[in-house]
C-alpha cells in the first residue's frame, strides 16, 4: 500500500514556532505530495496558513491543555474526527493530546503512532506513566540515537516497534548558495549589526536550559569587544528571564555587543549572517537542529558535548564543548574565530556533507511514510 492511499491524522497541542510543529508540517506536505490526505488537529497557531498552502487540512481543538477533563472531552472529540474524516493512522507528537488519541485510536480500531521528540523528566511515578504515553504507540519514532537508546532503557517493552528517525533539514532552503544577497543584508540593516564585525549567532527560544547565560559569559571571558553575539528567538512570554539576561548584559559591560532580535522567519539568511553559530544547551538536545542547520549552511558550530549534538556534528566539522561550561565555550569561541578563510571552507563543506548524508528532510518524510504504508497494510 503507498502514502496515495492513507489518511493521516496528526495530533499536536498547537502549530506555534518549534521543532514539533516544523515536523509535523514537512510531514504534511509528503503526505499531500504522494497523494494522501494529512489532516492536523491542534489548537491553531501562526503556522496553520502554512500548512494548509499544502492542502493540508486542520481541525481546530482544544488540544493545548492538559487538565484531565480536557483530555478526556478531546479523546471524543478525535474519535469522531477519526470516524468523520476515514483516518487510517493516528500520530501524536505530544503526551497530553496522545493521551486523547490514543483513546480514540484504540476505540476506533485505528493505528496509533507515536513520535519521541525530549527525554521527558519523571521524576515521580505518576510522571512516569504520564510520559509512558509516548512509548505506546504501534510504532515509536525517536528523533535521535540519543533519544532511541533513552526509550529502549526506559521502556524495554518498545523493542519491536521503536524506529529512529532522525529530524530532517531541508536541503533545499539550507543551502548557502540559495540565499540572495539582499535577504542578508535587509537582517543585517534590521538588527543593526556592524560592518565588518564578527558575528556569534546563539539561535533558539529565550529559556534558561538553551544556555544564552553561558553564551553571554563566554563572551565576556573572550575579551574581544569588536564580536557580536546575536541572540535570534522569542522569550514566549518568559520576560522575567529576558530582564534577567539584559541585566547580566549591563553587568558585564556588553551593551553594545549582544543584540536581542527576536524571532526570524528567514533563518538561512540569518545563518549567513554567522561566522559562528553556537547551541550552549545546558540540557541535552533531543535531536540539535540549531548544529545541523548551521552545518547545512556551512557555518562554523559549537555545540555542547551531550544529547543529539553529539550526532548532528561531524566528526572535524565543528567543536564540542562541556555544558554549563563559559571558559570552555570561549576557548572554542576563540579557535573558531581564529581560523583562516581556507580551513572554514573545509570544514564548512564537511559540516554539509555531514547533514547531507544524515539528516535531510526528504529521507525523514520518506521514512515516516514507510512507517504509516506498513502500519496500515499490516
Amino acid at each position: 500500500m503507498s502514502a496515495e492511499a492513507i489518511t493521516i491524522l496528526q495530533v499536536l497541542p498547537a502549530l506555534s514556532i518549534g521543532g514539533v510543529e516544523r515536523g509535523t508540517i514537512d510531514i504534511a506536505q509528503a503526505i499531500m505530495a504522494e497523494g494522501g490526505r494529512a489532516l492536523v488537529a491542534s489548537a491553531g497557531g501562526r503556522l496553520v496558513p502554512e500548512l494548509e498552502r499544502c492542502g493540508a487540512k486542520h481541525i481546530t481543538l482544544p488540544l493545548d491543555r492538559k487538565a484531565p477533563w480536557s483530555v478526556l472531552t478531546n479523546r471524543a472529540r478525535l474519535a469522531r474526527v477519526i470516524r468523520e474524516e476515514g483516518v487510517d493512522v493516528v500520530h501524536a507528537r505530544s503526551r497530553a493530546p496522545a493521551w486523547s488519541a490514543l483513546w480514540a485510536a484504540r476505540h476506533t480500531g485505528v493505528p496509533f503512532v507515536t513520535t519521541y521528540h525530549g527525554t521527558y523528566s519523571a521524576n515521580t511515578r505518576l510522571k512516569r506513566w504520564y510520559n509512558s504515553v509516548m512509548a505506546r504507540g504501534d510504532r515509536v519514532i525517536a528523533i535521535s540515537d540519543f533519544i532511541a537508546s533513552h526509550v529502549a532503557a526506559s521502556y524495554p517493552e518498545t523493542d519491536g516497534r521503536l524506529v529512529t528517525i532522525a529530524r530532517g533539514i531541508d536541503l533545499d532552503a539550507f543551502d548557502p548558495m540559495a540565499v540572495r544577497p539582499e535577504r542578508v543584508i535587509r537582517l543585517a540593516t534590521e538588527w543593526r549589526l556592524a560592518d565588518g564585525a564578527p558575528v556569534v549567532m546563539l539561535p533558539g527560544r529565550i529559556t534558561r536550559w538553551k544556555g544564552h547565560t553561558v553564551a553571554i559569559e563566554a563572551l565576556a571571558a573572550l575579551g574581544r569587544p569588536d564580536v557580536q553575539l546575536v541572540l535570534v528567538g522569542e522569550d514566549q512570554g518568559r520576560a522575567a528571564f529576558s530582564a534577567e539576561l539584559a541585566s547580566l548584559v549591563r553587568a558585564r559591560g556588553l551593551e553594545g555587543q549582544v543584540r536581542f532580535v527576536g524571532p526570524c522567519r528567514d533563518m538561512p539568511a540569518a545563518l549567513m549572517l554567522a561566522d559562528v553559530v553556537i547551541s550552549a544547551s545546558i540540557e541535552p538536545e533531543a535531536f540539535g537542529r540549531v548544529a545541523a542547520e548551521g552545518g547545512a549552511m556551512g557555518r562554523l558550530v559549537i555545540a555542547t558535548d551531550h544529547g543529539g549534538a553529539r550526532e548532528t556534528i561531524g566528526v572535524d566539522a565543528g567543536w564540542l564543548v562541556p555544558p554549563g561550561d563559559p571558559a570552555a565555550l570561549s576557548a572554542a569561541l576563540a579557535d573558531a574565530l581564529d581560523t583562516d578563510a581556507a580551513e572554514r571552507l573545509v570544514i564548512g563543506r564537511r559540516a554539509r556533507a555531514h547533514v547531507a548524508a544524515r539528516f535531510t528532510r526528504a529521507a525523514m518524510q520518506a521514512a515516516t511514510l514507510r512507517v504509516y504504508a506498513d502500519l496500515v497494510r499490516r
